[in-house]
């Protein structure tokens, strides 16, 4: 179900109970399991989870570059703008991919051609999607360029990705996925294998053209200090499901669930110098054997009877936020 403790504002993005499965040799993976929520306009909602939550295959999903087969799209909604995408034709999913919505990929390196230079694989789109000129896809590659500050854009246009560093990579990335002026920039893990005073310019470059442009941003990650200087909102997933959004401020005073809570307690503290670090004990369960009730019941260590047989569903808990726990009260009570 979708989150009925935001306002009723039109939504730029709206998932509403998506399920996605994965048909394998080994069996059936069910990989997301009812993920629902909104992005608006302006909004950066962070989604936040374990390697495996289902995160990137619900970015993949919005933007319609799942491979199909093995995935199946079983039940659910993505509607942007109002407008259902599921259902649209091949050539109306190509028209709002890129002019609608963009996505930044987690490897930049896997994701530009190494065959071509990087102002090819920008002014490309721009000859195609926009019918710009050679010169005129030209001089608005180096613009982006200079946009994301790789510098002497102007003689760089002409290198390949294996000639750019990591960092350089990425915004070269970003300056792809603004060619065409998206209305919504997802961004899967946009800092990984980037050193620290790296990741932290990628993210304020991004911060400063979504604030620009105005643009929904859905920054999928796995680090919540990432994540606590740019959201607005948050949503975690674990086992290919929401089990908790809130905002910001919220989530990070009195996390909802039990996996929130112990991820935030995962996270080295300065003033805990010389104790033992906090870990979540076993594993995230295998997508093809999900346990019955909740599925962090066996790593939870506030887990009874109920949660065992009984999967809770998300509700409003109040403070403008949902979580899909049992004792969802209780555990923003204590923290």
């Amino acid at each position: 179900m979708l989150d009925q403790t935001l306002p009723e504002k039109e939504a730029l993005l709206e998932i509403e109970n998506l399920h996605v499965e994965f048909r394998t040799s080994d069996g059936v993976a069910n990989v997301l399991n009812g993920v629902s929520y909104r992005v608006h306009t302006g909004e950066t909602l962070a989604v936040l989870g374990e390697s495996g939550s289902g995160k990137s295959v619900t970015a993949q999903t919005i933007m319609g570059i799942l491979d199909m087969p093995p995935a199946v799209i079983t039940e659910g909604s993505i509607r942007f703008r109002g407008e259902e995408l599921l259902t649209a034709s091949a050539n109306r999913r190509m028209e709002i991919r890129g002019d609608g919505v963009a996505m930044i990929f987690q490897d930049a390196l896997s994701a530009l051609n190494p065959v071509f230079t990087v102002g090819f694989q920008i002014e490309e789109q721009l000859r195609v999607r926009r019918g710009m000129s050679r010169k005129e896809a030209r001089v608005r590659a180096i613009e982006l360029l200079d946009l994301v500050r790789i510098p002497a854009a102007k003689s760089r246009i002409k290198d390949y990705p294996h000639q750019f560093s990591g960092g350089m990579r990425q915004r070269a990335m970003i300056a792809m996925s603004l060619a065409l002026d998206p209305e919504l920039l997802i961004a899967d893990e946009p800092t990984t294998a980037l050193d620290v005073t790296v990741q932290v310019q990628i993210m304020e470059l991004l911060a400063e053209i979504q604030a620009e442009r105005h643009m929904g941003l859905i920054l999928i990650t796995h680090d919540l200090a990432v994540v606590a200087e740019v959201a607005d909102r948050i949503a975690v997933m674990y086992a290919g499901r929401i089990v908790e959004q809130a905002d910001v401020n919220e989530l990070f005073r009195a996390p909802g669930h039990p996996y929130t809570e112990a991820l935030m307690n995962s996270i080295p503290r300065l003033d805990l110098k010389g104790q033992t670090l906090k870990t979540i004990t076993g594993l995230p369960p295998s997508l093809l054997n999900i346990p019955p009730g909740c599925p962090f019941h066996p790593r939870c260590e506030r887990a009874e009877d109920r949660c065992r047989t009984e999967r809770p569903i998300q509700h409003n808990i109040g403070f403008g936020r949902a979580s899909a726990c049992h004792f969802a009260e209780e555990v923003v009570s204590r923290a």
